[in-house]
């Protein structure tokens, strides 16, 4: 029995293939946001990136957890992509939330978080998901995220916020202005993965006052908005997965003691949580 795992955020995504019950391979590929993706471009990815590296191996089941995909017409759009590449195959097409969601509680009630190029969460009772607070996308919502850390760095360079010495180290290292951003975030193509990538720029600036400021405020507003509207999140454990959420855990640590929550796990990514559960 071969069974391929997929885990896909808007900005990469990791496939796993499982043969018996083994790990036989790990494979990261770009991001596959079916809001950006129509089912063509999804197979292009797949065929691109992934199935070279399968060597033809039959897939017997399909189990995808992918951003976007809460929403039925964009998990259609998904399924016509991954039945194309995998014709024969049992396809289970939900979203990555009940993916991170199986990862970090496995049976047990809690709260689960995704903190990544985009952020979500939900009240999960140990079978499935009880209440999801509404995501709202980049552009509207998404408090916490790569994405609205990134849109926060980017908004102090063009309204000149910065001080000197950080204004110095972001020319220095991106080298770009407000026409080339303007036209990256309003004209093309993934505007949130483009957002998304200087949140870097908050990593190797830890320790400055406007930086932690601006990680502080950015996962204060997910604590404060999505958080704060589950009666349970002062009764379970509440977990995180995600890239934003592992890097900048010591921010997450202190919200939770702020906010007297239990804090369960922080994870990078969720897949060795989902590989265990599919085993």
């Amino acid at each position: 029995m071969n069974i391929l795992i997929a885990d896909s955020g808007a900005t990469k995504c990791e496939w796993c293939l499982l043969s018996n019950g083994k790990k036989r391979k790990s494979i990261e590929t770009q991001g596959i946001s079916p809001y950006f993706l129509d089912a063509a471009g999804i197979g292009q990815v797949i065929s691109r990136e992934l199935l070279p590296v399968m060597k033809k191996v039959e897939i017997d089941q399909v189990f995808y957890y992918g951003t976007g995909c809460a929403n039925p017409d964009n998990r259609k759009i998904v399924q016509k992509a991954l039945r194309e590449a995998f014709p024969g195959a049992g396809l289970h097409v939900t979203h990555d939330l009940m993916g991170a969601a199986l990862a970090l509680c496995g049976s047990s009630k809690g709260i689960s978080c995704i903190l990544g190029t985009g952020s979500n969460s939900c009240y999960f009772d140990g079978r499935k998901i009880v209440k999801n607070s509404p995501g709202l996308g980049f552009i509207l919502g998404d408090e916490g995220s790569g994405a609205y850390l990134g849109k926060k760095v980017v908004q102090y360079y063009l309204y000149n916020t910065l001080d000197e010495e950080l204004r110095y180290k972001f020319d220095a290292k991106y080298a770009t202005g407000s026409k080339e951003i303007l036209e990256n975030v309003y004209k093309q193509p993934l505007p949130n993965r483009y957002l998304a990538s200087f949140t870097l720029f908050l990593v190797e600036n830890r320790g400055h006052y406007m930086i932690e400021n601006i990680i502080e405020d950015g996962l204060n507003d997910f604590f404060f908005n999505h958080l704060c509207k589950y009666r349970e999140s002062w009764k379970l454990p509440i977990h995180f997965v995600g890239g934003v959420a592992y890097g900048f855990r010591d921010v997450v640590r202190e919200l939770c003691q702020t906010y007297e929550f239990e804090l369960g796990s922080i994870l990078q990514k969720p897949m060795d949580g989902l590989i265990k559960y599919h085993q």
